[in-house]
């Protein structure tokens, strides 16, 4: 009875959390595309690529993007590098809703960008995050598809030619309305361990280690949280801007290093 009451609760949440995301998105896609239209030709291009976590979520002005490419026009002695925000509020890397899948976008987003040689992605938290709460009926991901699915992206990438630096998924302990379970963290903490230890990627962005609770990892450091658990106010964002080391980057003429 109890578990039939939950699942009654799970859907009727979602066309809440689902009108919530649309107009999200709406705002990703704007900034998205003033982003891209205002870019010179031939500019060498960061791409980030993710969620709302990336896109700001309708939470801030300025989301972590924005102060990378703050950070990388104040740099000294290189050339030129512009930064692209691709994030769709709501995106899922492994699934298709609010957008294709990440997996599915990533060739068109991110590596058909012109001028693109970087990509840093950071997505998975909505794949952990729905099933059993916006998307009551999924099963729940496991560490292995994720990993997966960031394969399939490095893979993408490399064909390319364009650098893919990985960034580590961030705590979400107490997100409400089932979108946060110990067995989703841990899930979380294996992704994340795959990333710093695998070798797989260009490099890694400690995002989580920038912006995670000291005294309680598996949650947001409180100055940084919007309330809601999940995403992260302006001083968040301006963290993980200045968590990514511009070394990454070289000079616009140069190749960047391998992390």
């Amino acid at each position: 009875m109890e578990s039939s009451r939950l699942t009654r609760g799970a859907r009727a949440l979602r066309p809440v959390l689902v009108a919530a995301l649309l107009a999200l998105a709406g705002v990703a896609i704007a900034r998205y595309v003033a982003a891209v239209g205002g870019r010179p030709q031939g500019t060498p291009v960061v791409v980030a690529f993710g969620d709302s976590l990336t896109e700001g979520g309708g939470f801030v002005s300025r989301p972590w993007p924005a102060v990378l490419a703050d950070r990388l026009q104040r740099r000294s002695g290189g050339g030129r590098i512009d930064v692209v925000n691709t994030g769709i509020s709501g995106n899922r890397l492994l699934r298709d809703d609010f957008g294709p899948s990440g997996v599915r976008r990533f060739r068109r987003d991110a590596l058909d960008r012109p001028g693109a040689r970087w990509v840093i992605v950071l997505e998975g938290i909505n794949d952990l995050g729905y099933a059993g709460s916006a998307d009551p009926g999924a099963p729940p991901v496991t560490a292995d598809e994720l990993i997966a699915g960031l394969r399939q992206l490095i893979a993408q990438a490399r064909a390319a030619g364009v650098k893919i630096y990985g960034g580590t998924l961030l705590p979400f302990e107490s997100a409400a309305g089932g979108y946060f379970a110990p067995d989703k963290e841990r899930v979380r903490q294996a992704v994340n361990a795959w990333m710093r230890t695998s070798g797989e990627l260009d490099a890694v962005i400690d995002f989580d280690a920038a912006v995670r609770d000291p005294d309680r990892p598996a949650r947001l450091r409180p100055a940084y949280d919007t309330g809601d658990h999940l995403h992260l106010n302006a001083a968040g964002q301006r963290a993980m801007g200045e968590a990514v080391d511009l070394r990454l980057f070289g000079d616009a003429g140069e190749a960047s290093p391998r992390g």
